[in-house]
This record gives structure tokens, C-alpha cells and sequence, in this order.
């Protein structure tokens, strides 16, 4: 997991090649003027989705790992926390393999909170409880990028 601001995005470039992707396409486009839904950058390899989403207490947000992809999660419309767990200490579930995800209901060990302009990048080794907000709903742009 990385927790940085989005600006820096750039200098983890070396953890995957598009990333670089990533960073050329936020100096064409704005997230928060993005439509609602999924925008294709390099096809299934990366793509964003720009999600409003139901603000979740910590009881409610479920952990989730991915096996195929990274999750770039960034906030846009106010502060979002998310649940971490590394997968070494999650239990073997059963693996969605058409959605690429593994819910788990037991709760995250701890939390970071991000602000717009902030992202958390978890990896396929990192559980993952995202949405965790007092909003009712918040906005939010998740960049998928193959692992």
C-alpha cells in the first residue's frame, strides 16, 4: 500500500509501467469533470472509474483483495478512509475470477484517511476496505491497472 498525494504519482512509475499512463492522462483530464462510469485508457490493461458511492462506517466496509489488478483509489468530493489488511493475515475465500475480487467480513487492523488531491494505491498483497465516510455519498476516481 502507498498513501501519497496524486501529484507525486509519477515517482512510482518503476512499480509499473502504466503508471506512466496514469500520469499522462491527469495532465489532459480533469477527474472531477469526468462523467460518471469507466474510461478506457490503454483497454482492459487500465481504465478509470469515476464512482459516487454510498459513505460506509468502518462496521460496514468490507475488505476486498484483487488478483489481477491495482487499485488506485483517489477521492474527489471529500475525505474517504480506507480500511488496510495485508492479505498474509486474511483467511483463504473463494476468488470471483470474473470480477477479479475476494470479500472478506472481518475488519480491517487499521485505517488512513485521504483527502482530495490524495491517493491510496493498494496492490494485489493489500486487503483493502474502501467507501468509509460520514457523507452519504462521496465522489471518487478508482484507476484499475493490471498487476
Amino acid at each position: 500500500m502507498v498513501i501519497d498525494t496524486l501529484d507525486k504519482l509519477g515517482f512510482y512509475a518503476s512499480l509499473n509501467p502504466l503508471f506512466s499512463d496514469i500520469v499522462d492522462f491527469l495532465k489532459t483530464n480533469d477527474l472531477d469533470e469526468l462523467e460518471e462510469g469507466k474510461h478506457f485508457i490503454k483497454e482492459k490493461d487500465l481504465f478509470v472509474n469515476i464512482q459516487i458511492a454510498k459513505g460506509k462506517s468502518k462496521e460496514e466496509a468490507k475488505l476486498e483483495t484483487h488478483r489481477k489488478m491495482i487499485d488506485i483509489q483517489i477521492p474527489l468530493s471529500g475525505e474517504e478512509t480506507f480500511g488496510y489488511t495485508p492479505l498474509c493475515n486474511l483467511p483463504e475465500l473463494e476468488y470471483n475470477e470474473e470480477k477479479d475480487i475476494i470479500k472478506y467480513d472481518s475488519p480491517a487492523d487499521t485505517y488512513v484517511t485521504c483527502k482530495p488531491g490524495e491517493m491510496a494505491i493498494f496492490f494485489p498483497q493489500d486487503g483493502h476496505a474502501p467507501c468509509i465516510s460520514s457523507e452519504p455519498t462521496i465522489k471518487k476516481a478508482i484507476f484499475k491497472v493490471k498487476a
